[in-house]
């Protein structure tokens, strides 16, 4: 069975990132979403809220799981037998760093291999943080976000 892992920290996760997820699922057998706990990133959600964000959106995809790391990416895969990685490239200005990744990733561990997949062009401008910083100003974040994603904005941005 091909198995691959989508990671980031999903801060939240958007319907860009659901659709590269979609994509993912049907290039493997067993997608594991890797959801990074970066505290020095800042993130708005606890790793743990993250997964309860995700798991109903990922409900009806049954190869699909969801779990937290906080390790290096590629020991990560190893450990879970990983095949490879997949990463959206949303615009040409994510590919300069992605692929800055992939190539030190493949330095550390050849055998994992870096796949790059495009999501709808729909999706091409939307950022976990660009839909942070509409949240936090009152704007509506439905079109980008699952309705239980922009709930738990509208209540992290109320406090």
């Amino acid at each position: 069975m091909r198995h691959c892992i989508y990671p980031g920290t999903f801060d939240p996760i958007t319907y860009g990132h659901l659709d590269v997820l979609r994509r993912a699922v049907r290039l493997f057998d067993r997608v594991t979403v890797a959801i990074a706990d970066n505290p020095g990133k800042e993130p708005l959600f606890t790793p743990a809220e993250r997964v309860a964000l995700i798991l109903p959106n990922v409900a009806e995809l049954p190869s699909v799981a969801v779990t937290v790391f906080d390790c290096l990416l590629v020991d990560f895969a190893v450990q879970q037998k990983a095949d490879a990685i997949i990463r959206g490239l949303r615009a040409f200005s994510d590919f300069e760093f992605e692929f800055n990744m992939a190539l030190m990733n493949r330095h550390l561990e050849p055998r994992i291999e870096a796949i790059f997949v495009m999501p709808n062009e729909q999706f091409s401008y939307t950022s976990s943080s660009l839909v942070k910083q509409v949240a936090r100003y009152g704007g509506q974040v439905g079109k980008f976000v699952p309705p239980n994603v922009a709930k738990a904005l509208k209540r992290a941005f109320a406090r």
